[in-house]
């Protein structure tokens, strides 16, 4: 399963939809549960960081990370799932995340250099989710 912790508004109905429309399509480990959070409690939750280095692979979704392709990013998913882990994906709110949360993130991706809405963020994280669970069983979804 992968978990995704995103700060913002939910309630956003057309990001909610198209990210149902992927969701139904899922497979275990490739299946999401989310957890919302408003900004303030999403970095004080996130501070006491309850995550063991070994039981989970964290991705921090931030535009000053790395920039991969979606065969890595399901390669990442596919070692962090082979080693049995869980992944969990941070979404930010508006202000996105501090050093120290980005530091004790397994990994820090950047969608692109460019700046998206939080409620395009999840869309564009849940997608490529999807995306990389269609390369992992090798569907012709993906193609280069």
């Amino acid at each position: 399963m992968i978990r995704i912790i995103a700060g913002g508004k939910k309630n956003t109905r057309w990001a909610e939809s198209a990210c149902q429309e992927y969701e139904k399509r899922l497979r275990k480990p490739y299946d999401i549960k989310w957890e919302f959070y408003d900004e303030e409690r999403l970095l004080q939750r996130l501070s006491d960081w309850p995550f063991g280095p070994m039981r989970h692979y964290v991705i921090c979704c931030d535009e000053r990370g790395q920039n991969i392709s979606s065969d890595e990013y399901s390669q990442r998913l596919q070692s962090a799932f082979m080693d049995g882990r869980e992944v969990i994906v941070l979404i930010g709110g508006a202000y996105g995340f501090n050093d120290e949360i980005r530091m004790k993130a397994d990994f820090v991706w950047s969608f692109s250099r460019l700046v998206f809405p939080h409620a395009l963020a999840r869309l564009i994280a849940t997608e490529q989710i999807y995306r990389a669970s269609e390369i992992a069983k090798g569907s012709h979804y993906h193609h280069q």
